[in-house]
This record gives C-alpha cells, sequence and structure tokens, in this order.
C-alpha cells in the first residue's frame, strides 16, 4: 500500500504580507459599511441628550424607546409600510416577469436581429425622454395618482436585462434547446420548463435588487402621487427628516431643545423600521450572490 506524503505548502513571507494587509483592509471596508447601521442603532435607543453631546460611539446610553413609541403611535407609518409592501411585491413580480420575458429571446441565438435590438436597449440606458415628457404620459394614460404610477414607471433596468442575458447564455446551453424542440417543446414551453428553473440564482438575485429599488424609491410617488392615503413609506420617512415632521409625532413637551432632542432621536428609529423588510429579506437571498451575480454581471 502506498503511502502518500502530503506536504504543506511552502508560503513566502511576501504572501503572508500581503495575505494580513488583505484581510485588515477586509475588516476595515465590513466596518465602514456596518458601523453607520449600527451607530443608527444604538441611537435609535439611546438618550437623545447624549447622542448630541457625542457619547454614543460604541454602546447605548441611557435606554430610551421614546422614539419608537412616538413613531408607532403615527398612523402615517404604518399606512406607508402598508403601501410600501404592496408596492414592493406587486412591482418586483412585474418587473421580474418583464425582465425575463425580455432576457429570454435575447438569450437565443436564433432570434433575428438581436444584436440590434440590444443595441436599441442600451440606447435607452444613457438618453431618455425626460422627467416632463413622462409626467405628461402618465397623466395622458390616467396613472396619475394610482399605484401604477409607482409601479410601472422605471419598470424595468435595462442593465438588469443584461444581467439576466448574460447569465441564460453562459448557463444554459443551445443543446439543451435543440434537444428540447426535437422532443415537441416550444419556445415559450422551454421559456417556464427549463429556463425559469435553471435561472433560480438570478431571479433571487434580481428580486433583491428590484425589492430594495421599489422599496427605497420616493421620487415616483413625489411626482406622481397626491393622496397621502396612497403614499410610500419613504415619503413619510423623507417629511421626518427633512420637513421637520417629527414635531407632529410630539406631544407638548416644556421646552423646545426637548422637542429637538426626541425629533433626532425619532429620525434613528424611523430609519431602523423602514430598513427592517430588507435587513430580513437579505439573508434568504445572499447565497445565491457568488453564482447570480458573478456569472450575470462580469459579462456584457
Amino acid at each position: 500500500m502506498t503511502t502518500v506524503k502530503r506536504h504543506r505548502q511552502q508560503v513566502s513571507p511576501g504572501d503572508r504580507v500581503f495575505d494580513f494587509v488583505l484581510v485588515l483592509i477586509t475588516i476595515l471596508v465590513v466596518v465602514l459599511i456596518l458601523y453607520p447601521l449600527y451607530f443608527v442603532t444604538i441611537a435609535s435607543i439611546s438618550d437623545p441628550m447624549q447622542i448630541f453631546q457625542g457619547e454614543v460611539i460604541l454602546w447605548p446610553k441611557g435606554l430610551n424607546l421614546e422614539a419608537y413609541k412616538r413613531v408607532f403611535q403615527n398612523q402615517d407609518v404604518f399606512t406607508g409600510y402598508k403601501n410600501s409592501l404592496i408596492y414592493t411585491v406587486l412591482g418586483t413580480l412585474i418587473t421580474i416577469a418583464i425582465t425575463f420575458s425580455a432576457a429570454y429571446p435575447l438569450a437565443r441565438k436564433k432570434l433575428y436581429g438581436g444584436s440590434k435590438i440590444m443595441g436599441f436597449f442600451m440606447f435607452t440606458m444613457f438618453f431618455s425622454g425626460g422627467l416632463i415628457p413622462t409626467y405628461m404620459l402618465v397623466k395622458s394614460l390616467h396613472l396619475y395618482d394610482t399605484l401604477w404610477a409607482v409601479i410601472l414607471v422605471d419598470t424595468v433596468s435595462v442593465y438588469n436585462i443584461i444581467v439576466a442575458r448574460t447569465f441564460m447564455q453562459n448557463t444554459i446551453p443551445e443543446d439543451i434547446y435543440e434537444a428540447a424542440e426535437m422532443d415537441g417543446c416550444s419556445d415559450i414551453r422551454a421559456f417556464f420548463k427549463i429556463v425559469l428553473p435553471l435561472s433560480a440564482p438570478i431571479i433571487a438575485v434580481l428580486v433583491l435588487f428590484y425589492g430594495v429599488n421599489l422599496w427605497n424609491s420616493y421620487f415616483n410617488g413625489l411626482i406622481y402621487l397626491s393622496d397621502r392615503e396612497t403614499y410610500p413609506l419613504q415619503l413619510f420617512l423623507r417629511e421626518i427628516l427633512l420637513n421637520n415632521m417629527a414635531d407632529s409625532m410630539i406631544d407638548s413637551i416644556g421646552i423646545d431643545v426637548s422637542k429637538f432632542m426626541v425629533g433626532e432621536s425619532i429620525k434613528y428609529a424611523v430609519i431602523i423600521v423602514s430598513s427592517v423588510p430588507m435587513l430580513i429579506l437579505y439573508p434568504f437571498l445572499q447565497k445565491f450572490f457568488v453564482k447570480g451575480v458573478m456569472i450575470g454581471a462580469v459579462k456584457g
């Protein structure tokens, strides 16, 4: 019986230094990314005066949940939460359907003029009609002040179509389509039976991309909505952050300084409340990122 001796691979001092520096840079980048979210979290449950004095850095001080109490007492927050969930779920379903309906034929070699159609799509990435023509189109289609104005305007990202198309081209060989055609499978059936099941990683990635974009979107609601009952959460968040709407959540508090302090604390609490759905969604889709994003985005 032959004994196989395994020798530990020799690592040069230069490689060790490089690995050490790389780890330090990675840790620094992670801290720079996570610390703002961590600070907002601890600030939302800390004493507003201690935040203002700069004493809250690594740990919460003076535990205070008054900001969350004020936030959840405001009915606009729940209205915005409900509307944003509707816009995000319905909008993501529509955008995913349109994105893959466009990417599938563009990924097939037998599509006549596919490169020209792709060039036309890419043209729209750099040139558009602008805000005023879009607004006039929304008005003429009677979409103003409806949820469709928020969902259908900027529905599809051409970049994401390119990502989905590239994923299909690099993951699904043409031989599979030919074998399916020999078995009598139509193009539409191949799309549902072959392409969609094999595209689960990139679907998960684009669901997160579109979902985050729709959840954080406020500009379309600001332009095309006038009824507060249809406002997304981000519009109410914008009012709190920019238009001092925090004052409307605060009961009569003795002095103006106290109002200002509680208002600052409420701003942090609202940010956390609005971020929770995306923070919950991300761990379920994160495992698809390496396979989905890298394959779909490296090549164009």
